[in-house]
C-alpha cells in the first residue's frame, strides 16, 4: 500500500526534519513531528483537501501564500478581538467566526489543494503546555476556521468526519 501511495510516502528522516526546523525558525509540534517521521506528507485527507505537504514543501503562510493572509485578514480589519473564554472553546461549542486573524501571518501552511483557499495551518501563536501548536481547518465555505488544540486533534476530528462520527 505504501508503494502505491495510498498510505502517504516513506517518513522523513531526522536530518530533514532538522532542516526544516532550522528553515522554520522553530521546532515543530509534538504530534506533527511525528507524523512526518512516519508519513512525509499525504494524499487527500478530505475531497477538499488533496495533498498534506512533505516536509520540503512546508512554510509560513506568509511565504507560501501572502494572498491567502491579506485576502482573510481584510475581511476582518476594524473587528472587535475575540476574548479567551470563546476563543479557546474547541469542538462542537465552537463558531468558526472565533478567528483571531492576527494569528494568521504566523501560522505553518502544510497542505494544499490548487485553486482553492481549504488549507491546513498550524498556528504557533497558541501553544498547549506540551508544545502542541493549535490547528486550523481554514475554508472558503466557512465563516473563519475550525480550530483544534493540535495536529492531533485535527486528523482525528478528520477521520471522524469521514466515518460520520460528528
Amino acid at each position: 500500500m505504501r508503494r502505491a501511495r495510498w498510505l502517504g510516502t516513506t517518513g522523513a528522516t531526522g536530518e530533514e526534519l532538522g532542516a526544516l526546523e532550522k528553515r522554520l525558525g522553530a521546532s515543530l509540534p509534538p504530534s506533527y513531528r511525528q507524523f512526518l517521521l512516519i508519513s512525509n506528507g499525504w494524499r487527500n485527507t478530505t475531497p477538499d483537501i488533496h495533498r498534506v505537504l512533505p516536509a520540503h514543501e512546508v512554510g509560513w503562510t506568509r511565504d507560501l501564500d501572502p494572498e491567502l493572509v491579506t485576502d482573510w485578514t481584510a475581511g476582518y480589519q476594524g473587528a472587535e478581538r475575540v476574548g479567551d473564554e470563546e476563543y479557546f472553546l474547541y469542538g462542537e461549542a465552537q463558531s468558526p467566526t472565533t478567528l483571531r486573524p492576527e494569528y494568521l501571518p504566523h501560522t505553518l501552511k502544510i497542505s494544499h489543494t490548487p485553486n482553492a483557499t481549504d488549507v491546513y495551518l498550524l498556528n504557533p501563536c497558541v501553544l498547549t503546555p506540551d508544545g502542541e501548536w493549535e490547528a486550523w481547518y481554514l475554508a472558503h465555505w466557512l465563516p473563519g476556521a475550525v480550530r483544534y488544540p493540535s495536529f492531533w486533534d485535527l486528523m482525528n476530528g478528520e477521520y471522524g468526519d469521514f466515518h460520520g462520527e460528528r
